[in-house]
């Protein structure tokens, strides 16, 4: 019983070394003082090695300050000191102590078999109710005094445990509330003292589902993702370390998968009393892992392509930069937009939209070079970084590359659209001081290309003036819009056979407050870049209608209306829709309506364009094609497209009184079209000349400077006014 008692109080000085000293004291000197007393008695015994007489025997114990029995194995004496009696709640008076030996010895009746296994035993451990009714725990140390023929005469010393087993309890409790909150916040502890074996708290062995506490570095590290496990080394490798360090992981685990955990560690140092101490708390992270890369990956990757976004690209491009400046090597950046990529959106859905920017990202990864990188900068354009192996032929020949491939993806719901791709490209470091400079260098190159698809453009310095005059201009449109400052001009139409007046085309003008009157040429092309066009397309649309249906109500001939769309908005799914609120806005019939189409327009896309035309003549409305002659296939997709009106280009009519072959050209497009029952007009004219020989050639109508320029409403008022009295 001792030994387990000075096991426990080292134990317990460990575990609480603030109150290791008082403890120590008070048990050591416990201890020492009750051997003491039994040596000597044992020591004043022997000199006399004779009887002690009970008196003297009684004196010894009655002043003593531990609890005391002196007796007789047959009981003929039994004296309880006086230290005992308290603790029991006798009175000194008591005569008979034989009934409460039994109870101090924690026996209930009397047992000559506890008494022999007292007598024998050095340690015996008994409990019993005080006088308080708590209960008290005594340890019993037991000597042998005096043989005697009849009895055997012993001497018990008590050691009291009350107070270090209620230690004991309360430790325990501490233990298990530290293991159970440890087990609640899922903390999982590594220790080694040696630096090579381990020792694994319950919780962790719970959590990567280990079947000993004991585990060696080598165990452990098997247990370690193999992209990780440099990381554990690096841990090893700072086990000197005093201060608390901390090491991210993946870890396999109890259900055989890589968690992330973070294991926090720190080296303690030995004392002469302690051994050194290395080790920490290991934490499962994977849900806030798990929450970091989703936050990363919406903070540098596109949801949509799970390609970098532009904050990645930028991020990644510094770095690009700074290192192609110390190693002397270049990169090129391209820019690539998806030439009307809102088409596929409105006439496929968004599902689909999503899926040709997936697979557009894809194509881009095949050609990207060591070093390089893919980026979605927004909408439908995307970024390409390769690498330059002194090929100035490369963005060119990559960018070809993608078209074709990008054009392949053309089926099923998609194969009534022409996919293509344009680009404008820059070189690292050369074309800027920043990698910021150099990307927007390239923008301005994609945004410098004509609008033709498929359009590859190269950044030149001057490009970047262009651009931003091309940005005052835009915010200046934007104000002249808001302002009303746009207007209709109109410019009249001619019917060859009876030189009446049979329509007009309607053409742009953008008149500042000083009188200033912009030319289409100056502000379309920004319009289109800036997503303005829309709105001129609309106030062209509806003005155009309010202004035939007026001149009609004034008691005006009845004439065609001609409108021009941007490629933007006659590709817009809701066309059909647009012009028929127009013209049932002002009530206007459609057959007083023609939209006029540019043939790179209406060739550009044939299988949607054909669709879209089909629909505005379900309305009624006229399809003129504006420019017919100056593209390689218009005689081939003629007959595809149900136009109403061919319009000769004024390139052939300038030279038609000098030029045979001129002539002969046009001859052959008016014999075409009337064999189509599709009727002719000659723009561009200027002279008499030029009408007679169209006349002759069977031209249905003509326009040009001839008959008019284009003018106000009230100015082709009285032209109206004039032709009526000619």
């Amino acid at each position: 019983m001792i030994v387990a008692a000075t096991a426990f109080i080292i134990l317990y000085c460990f575990l609480f070394p603030e109150k290791a000293v008082a403890a120590l004291i008070t048990y050591i000197s416990t201890l020492v003082f009750a051997t003491l007393i039994l040596a000597f008695i044992s020591n004043i015994y022997l000199k006399k090695k004779s009887s002690m007489d009970q008196k003297q025997i009684i004196g010894i114990a009655e002043n003593m300050n531990i609890e005391m029995v002196i007796w007789a194995d047959d009981f003929s004496f039994v004296h309880i000191n006086k230290k005992l009696r308290e603790l029991l709640g006798l009175p000194d008076t008591a005569a008979d102590h034989k009934a409460s030996v039994w109870r101090a010895f924690g026996v209930n009746g009397q047992d000559e078999k506890i008494l022999k296994e007292i007598a024998d035993s050095r340690s015996y451990e008994s409990s019993f109710k005080g006088a308080d009714t708590s209960m008290v725990t005594i340890a019993w140390s037991t000597s042998l005094v005096k043989k005697k023929k009849k009895c055997t005469l012993y001497v018990s010393t008590g050691f009291n445990l009350t107070e270090l087993k209620k230690m004991r309890v309360n430790l325990a409790s501490a233990n298990d509330f530290f293991n159970s909150s440890m087990e609640l916040a899922e903390i999982g502890v590594l220790m080694s003292v040696d630096r090579r074996n381990y020792r694994a708290s319950p919780e962790l062995m719970k959590m990567l589902g280990l079947k000993s506490s004991s585990i060696t570095a080598a165990q452990f590290r098997s247990l370690v993702h193999p992209n990780d496990r440099i990381i554990f080394d690096n841990a090893l490798k700072a086990m000197d370390s005093k201060e608390v360090r901390s090491v991210q992981m993946r870890i396999k685990s109890t259900d055989t998968l890589y968690r992330w955990y973070t294991y926090r560690f720190k080296s303690i140092e030995g004392t002469d009393n302690t051994l050194p101490l290395f080790g920490g708390a290991v934490l499962d992270i994977t849900d806030e892992h798990e929450k970091d890369v989703r936050i990363e990956q919406l903070s540098y990757m596109d949801d949509v392509t799970q390609a970098a976004n532009r904050n990645k690209l930028l991020e990644e491009g510094n770095f690009i930069y700074d290192s192609s400046k110390m190693l002397h090597y270049n990169f090129w950046i391209i820019v690539l937009d998806i030439d009307r990529f809102h088409i596929v959106n409105d006439t496929c859905g968004y599902s689909h939209g999503n899926e040709v920017l997936r697979n557009f990202a894809h194509i881009l990864y095949k050609y990207v070079t060591p070093g390089g990188l893919v980026a979605r900068l927004s909408g439908d354009n995307f970024a390409l970084v390769l690498r330059d192996y002194g090929d100035d032929e490369l963005p060119v020949r990559t960018v070809n590359s993608v078209q074709e491939e990008f054009a392949k993806l053309a089926v099923d719901e998609l194969a009534s659209i022409n996919l293509s791709c344009s680009a404008g490209y820059s070189m690292l470091p050369r074309d800027g001081d920043s990698f910021k400079e150099i990307l927007e260098h390239a923008e301005f190159a994609l945004k410098s290309t004509s609008g033709t698809q498929g359009c590859i453009c190269a950044y030149e310095p001057n490009m970047h003036d262009s651009i931003i005059g091309d940005t005052a201009m835009e915010k200046a449109l934007g104000l002249a819009i808001a302002n009303d400052e746009l207007r209709l001009f109109y410019q009249p139409k001619i019917d060859l056979a009876t030189g009446k007046i049979m329509g007009v085309e309607a053409l742009i003008r953008w008149i500042k407050p000083d009188g200033t009157i912009i030319p289409p040429d100056s502000f379309v092309r920004i319009a289109e870049k800036c997503n303005l066009i829309g709105k001129i397309s609309d106030y062209v649309l509806n003005e155009g209608c309010r202004q035939n249906k007026l001149w009609q109500k004034m008691g005006y001939p009845n004439i065609v209306m001609s409108i021009n769309f941007a490629s933007s908005d006659f590709y817009q799914p809701d066309l059909k829709e647009k012009v028929f609120d127009a013209l049932a806005r002002v009530g206007l019939d459609a057959e007083w309506l023609e939209v006029e189409l540019t043939e790179s327009l209406a060739l550009r896309d044939v299988n949607f364009a054909v669709s879209q035309m089909n629909k505005l003549r379900e309305l009624g409305v006229k399809l003129a094609m504006d420019d017919f002659g100056t593209g390689y296939s218009s005689l081939s997709h003629l007959q595809k497209l149900p136009i109403t009106l061919l319009k000769l280009d004024q390139s052939f009519i300038r030279n038609i009184e000098h030029d045979n072959i001129a002539y002969e050209i046009v001859s052959a497009v008016i014999r075409i079209a009337k064999s189509k029952k599709i009727e002719t007009i000659a723009e561009g004219i200027e002279n008499h000349v030029q009408e007679s020989i169209l006349r002759m050639a069977g031209c249905d109508y003509a326009q040009g400077y001839l008959y008019g320029k284009p003018m106000p409403p009230q100015e082709l008022e009285k032209f109206f006014e004039k032709k009526s009295r000619s």
